[in-house]
């Protein structure tokens, strides 16, 4: 197949490039290639003329979006756009990666697919907003919400938890807010395995099972060998920042199960993470 991976330099991206080795592959990143840039992105698609477009890239600095959100809809809503016509002139499915954060955690419930998103912060509308682009302009796409992903090389809580334990030597860390961490490989192998079904559709792929920040940190500590390390649980809004995100965004993986996708527990798929830091 020849593929097009947006964001290839990111964590999810490239574990995607990974796990579609040996395939024909366009990776879409800047300063290369900008998404927001119709008159450049659209083209440059159409002339590789791939089989299948996955597009993870996105502006998730999610503090950030709330100083920008011009910034945040010109990525995540137009960027996906623009790469949504490309996909309908080539008619090509498109692959959308989506956030847990289109949901306003305020049910106590897992949310499945086919539940009504409520997006609360800038980051999450932008999300949102490219998903629902993408269901109309498109007959072929997937659209995969995952939440809390991590991988290694990248900048993320587990990197930012061992970098504070060595700093400060104590940490606060929120227990009122709860997800499910997701290994960017685990993920980028349910994405192949769905894109060879054509089973178009929404999916919720993380890693199996959920944690507080706070019990996640510390399972971090344990299996990095820094289990002395004292962790004070607190409320998230206890931490001062501009965005809120939801408590309780928690993703059922109904429809993935249903075709017989699904991944592993979240504290295996971190032993994974340390095991390939080792080696």
């Amino acid at each position: 197949m020849r593929i097009v991976v947006t964001g290839h330099k990111g964590q999810l991206g490239r574990a995607l490039l990974a796990a579609f080795a040996g395939h024909a592959i366009l990776g879409i990143d800047i300063p290369e290639h900008d998404i927001t840039r119709p008159a450049e992105i659209i083209p440059a698609l159409v002339d590789f003329h791939p089989d299948l477009i996955l597009h993870p890239a996105a502006y998730t600095d999610v503090d950030g979006c709330e100083k920008n959100p011009d910034l945040a809809y010109s990525v995540n809503a137009l960027g996906s756009q623009y790469l949504a016509l490309a996909a309908q002139k080539l008619d090509v499915p498109l692959l959308y990666v989506s956030s847990n954060e289109v949901f306003d955690g305020q049910s106590r419930e897992f949310y499945r697919e086919w539940d009504q998103p409520a997006p609360m912060s800038m980051y999450a509308r932008s999300k949102w907003a490219g998903e629902q682009i993408v269901r109309s302009l498109l007959r072929k796409f997937y659209i995969v919400r995952t939440a809390w992903v991590f991988a290694n090389g990248g900048n993320n809580f587990i990197t930012k938890i061992i970098a504070g334990a060595q700093k400060y030597g104590a940490l606060r860390v929120a227990a009122d807010e709860f997800g499910s961490p997701t290994y960017a490989p685990d993920l980028a192998a349910a994405i192949a395995k769905l894109v060879r079904t054509n089973y178009y559709g929404v999916y919720h792929f993380t890693n199996d099972g959920f944690c507080s920040r706070y019990e996640y940190a510390q399972e971090i500590l344990r299996q990095r060998g820094m289990a002395a390390i004292s962790v004070m649980p607190i409320l998230s809004s206890q931490w001062p920042r501009l965005s809120r995100p939801p408590l309780h965004a928690l993703l059922q993986n109904s429809a993935g199960a249903g075709i017989g996708i699904t991944l592993r527990p979240w504290q295996d798929a971190l032993t994974a993470y340390f095991t390939a830091e080792n080696n």
